[in-house]
Order: structure tokens, then C-alpha cells, then sequence
């Protein structure tokens, strides 16, 4: 463990070992940084906050503020952080708030990148990479492996779908399918992800089948609902196109992004 000498660590602070502590950096009470987690310098951890291993916060980062919430009075409420998540510069993390869950959720292997920021009562998958100053509103959820490009912003209780693509400056204001490609302000749906499904090894085949069944489900003839169920009975053996339409069918408090939304 190593604590530079203008650090400042609470007595409750628990820290495991291999943690780093920078220059200036400032650790609240109830904060649990796990091993080998490194604070480069002048990083806030606020409180009640905990920090999975190997995750490496840098300048100039406030993790586990208050919650942006006119109704927040000060009560108990956390941030929970996984492993090996890459936090740069200027990124913003806020603890949940009793009118939601009570706690912030971000997973492991992420990558927040400068000016970054999570809301209260947010949901982050893993293996996810939000660009520069991308924005999640308070309660918004994240699926794994899904890449939101510089200065988007995702309505609070917004939901975007496991392997999406939000375009840079996007707008969304209405839920994303899995594997769905959205951009534009406001945000539309555009397509699959087609580079992340190539990138995941799907060969011509399975991503021809998956575009068939995207096509057939927005852009088929007749009721959505109709759609939905041709769909579920043409493709069930996809298991991604069975994951977008357990996603359409459970909802959300958002409507859902569509080609022609807007």
C-alpha cells in the first residue's frame, strides 16, 4: 500500500493491498478501494463507495458524489464499482438515491473515458466504453459490451441493450435494442452493430440471418406486435435476435428507438 503524504484518507477507508494513493487525492468515509486499485492524483473517492480491483482512477475524478437529485437529503445511499475498470480524467460517478435503488451499479473491464458520467441509481454492464463526455442519466441502464461515442447522452431510465453503438452527439431518448446502432438528435435506431458483431467473430451467415430479422421486424409489412411475433417464430434459434425481443417485450419507462423515431 502507498499513501502519499498529501493524501487525505479516512479513518473508516478500508484499503487492500497494492492500493496507490497520488498526490492530493482525497478518500471518504465508508470507501472500500480493493487490491492494487491505483488513484493516480487529485482524485475524489466522496463516500460510501467501493472499488473493485486493479481499477485505476485518474486527475481530477470525483467517484461517489451526491446524487444530482433536488429530493437527496443526505441519506444513506452507495456506489458500487467492479474490477479493472480504466476511469480517466474529469469522469463523474454519483451514489443512488432512496427514491430509486439506493445504489449506483457499474461493472468490470470499462472504459470511461475523459469527462465521462454515470447518474444516480445508473446500471453499467461490462465490458463497456463510454467516450468523451458521454452522459447517462439517473436510473439509465447499460448492457455488456456496448460503446457510446463522445458528448451522447441517454435519458434517465433509458435502457440500451447489450453489444449497441450510440453515435457520437446522440440524443437517445428512447431505449436501444441489443446489438442495435442508434444516432442522431434526436437518436435513431439505424441498423445492427454490425462492426461489434464482426468484431465478436459472427461469420456472413449468422450476421445475414440477424439482418433478415432485423428487417423483417422494422421494416416488415403490418402491426408491430404482428411483427414481433413472426419473428419470435422465424428466428428462435438466434439467440440475439431472442435477446432483442425479450428486451422490446419487458419494456422500459422509455419508448422504444425506431428507424423513424424521433
Amino acid at each position: 500500500m502507498s499513501i502519499h503524504p498529501t493524501a487525505i484518507v479516512d479513518a473508516s477507508a478500508v484499503l487492500a493491498d497494492g492500493v496507490q494513493v497520488g498526490p492530493w487525492c482525497t478518500v471518504g468515509p465508508n470507501v472500500t478501494l480493493a487490491h492494487n486499485v491505483r488513484l493516480v492524483s487529485h482524485v475524489v473517492v466522496q463516500q460510501d463507495t467501493t472499488v473493485g480491483a486493479d481499477t485505476t482512477i485518474h486527475p481530477f475524478a470525483v467517484i461517489g458524489g451526491d446524487p444530482q437529485h433536488n429530493g437527496y437529503k443526505g441519506e444513506p445511499v452507495r456506489l458500487e464499482i467492479g474490477r479493472n475498470n480504466l476511469i480517466r480524467e474529469h469522469c463523474t460517478f454519483n451514489r443512488g438515491t432512496p427514491q430509486g435503488t439506493g445504489v449506483t451499479v457499474v461493472g468490470s473491464n470499462n472504459l470511461f473515458m475523459t469527462g465521462a458520467h454515470v447518474g444516480h441509481d445508473c446500471v453499467v454492464g461490462d465490458n463497456v466504453v463510454m467516450a468523451n463526455n458521454a452522459t447517462l442519466g439517473g436510473h439509465a441502464q447499460v448492457g455488456d459490451k456496448v460503446f457510446l461515442g463522445g458528448l451522447c447522452a441517454v435519458h434517465q431510465n433509458g435502457r440500451v441493450g447489450q453489444g449497441a453503438i450510440i453515435g457520437g452527439l446522440a440524443a437517445v431518448t428512447r431505449d436501444v435494442i441489443p446489438y442495435g446502432s442508434a444516432w442522431g438528435n434526436h437518436a435513431r435506431l439505424r441498423g445492427l452493430n454490425l462492426i461489434g458483431l464482426k468484431r465478436k467473430g459472427y461469420g456472413k451467415d449468422q450476421v445475414r440471418r440477424l439482418l433478415a430479422a432485423y428487417r423483417e421486424l422494422f421494416e416488415g409489412g403490418g402491426e408491430f406486435a404482428g411483427r414481433v411475433d413472426r419473428v419470435a417464430a422465424d428466428y428462435a434459434d438466434l439467440p440475439e435476435i431472442v435477446e432483442i425481443l425479450t428486451f422490446i417485450r419487458e419494456g422500459g419507462k422509455r419508448p422504444l428507438c425506431l428507424p423513424n423515431a424521433e
